[in-house]
């Protein structure tokens, strides 16, 4: 049995996916009570827990071999309350855990990286007797939503600027990483980074949508206005647009590559996946 902290989300759901395509028990923590058909589907057993509350964590980890430990995106909480739930897995006797950080998280101009990678440290005093770190960069699939207006624009508004690259992963590569952390021996103490295998300027991006959905598709600097905002979660983002904006956010494919045992998919893999309106010139127009 395999604990999956965040199941609800973007990358929880795609990591319960991934175990359950394995034939593995999974055990799926959510935070709000009601119907989870999109987890329950997939033959995972829902529970509801409080990252914040440690009390009910006995139960939740009862009889597991591992948990995938995701804090929730831009949660101020996550400093103390990741090492909390690390104490709660050791007194569980837990065989084995994994941290779902972030690429460089010792970025400290960003908070939210700043509080994995006290998390980090944390871990790595734990005491645990097996604890593994993933790395991801930025995901590919967080563009997608948008996708449908930037192809009926015919604009892309990147509030990353136009200059600076990042290295888009897909969240399913993500998640088979994951699995491999969760389920393969050999990997103790170790941080694992996973970046897509390429670097991606908002410009390039651009291109290769107009190559998928054939009509031009043009990258807009968007540069954001005002004060940095006091509020945490719009701090962190405010933060993490503006350090891309200067610095990017790039990473080494390789040791995702080792993890995966193939190549990550490109962004141009990932825009095939998607079901995108696409343009069909008449037979009488030039191509």
């Amino acid at each position: 049995m395999i604990v999956v902290t965040a199941a609800g989300g973007r990358t929880g759901l795609a990591v319960v996916r991934a175990l359950r395509e394995r034939g593995e028990d999974v055990r799926a923590v959510v935070s709000r009570r009601g119907p989870r058909p999109e987890l329950t589907e997939l033959g995972a057993e829902v529970v509801r827990a409080e990252l914040t509350q440690p009390l009910p964590w006995s139960e939740v980890l009862a009889g597991a071999d591992a948990m995938y430990l995701i804090w929730p995106n831009f949660d101020p909480d996550e400093a103390e309350g990741a090492p909390a739930l690390f104490r709660e897995a050791r007194r569980a006797e837990l065989p084995r855990l994994v941290y779902h950080s972030v690429l460089r998280p010792q970025l400290r101009a960003m908070p939210h990286h700043a509080a994995k990678d006290v998390a980090e440290e944390a871990l790595d005093a734990s005491g645990l007797p097996s604890w593994r770190v993933l790395q991801p960069c930025a995901y590919a699939d967080n563009l997608d939503d948008e996708l449908p207006e930037v192809v009926a624009r015919g604009e892309l508004r990147s509030l990353w600027g136009v200059r600076t690259a990042q290295s888009l992963v897909d969240v399913r590569d993500v998640a088979q990483a994951a699995v491999a952390l969760l389920t393969e021996d050999g990997l103790d103490g170790g941080t694992f980074e996973a970046a897509g295998p390429e670097p991606l300027t908002a410009p390039r991006i651009a291109e290769l949508i107009s190559a998928r959905v054939g009509r031009e598709i043009v990258a807009e600097d968007v540069v954001p206005g005002g004060e940095v905002p006091t509020a945490y979660a719009a701090r962190c983002r405010r933060t993490m647009f503006d350090h891309y904006r200067v610095h990017g956010f790039t990473g080494s494919p390789r040791v995702l590559t080792d993890l995966l045992g193939r190549p990550p998919r490109s962004y141009a893999e990932h825009l095939a996946d998607l079901d995108l309106p696409v343009e069909v010139l008449p037979d009488d127009e030039p191509a």
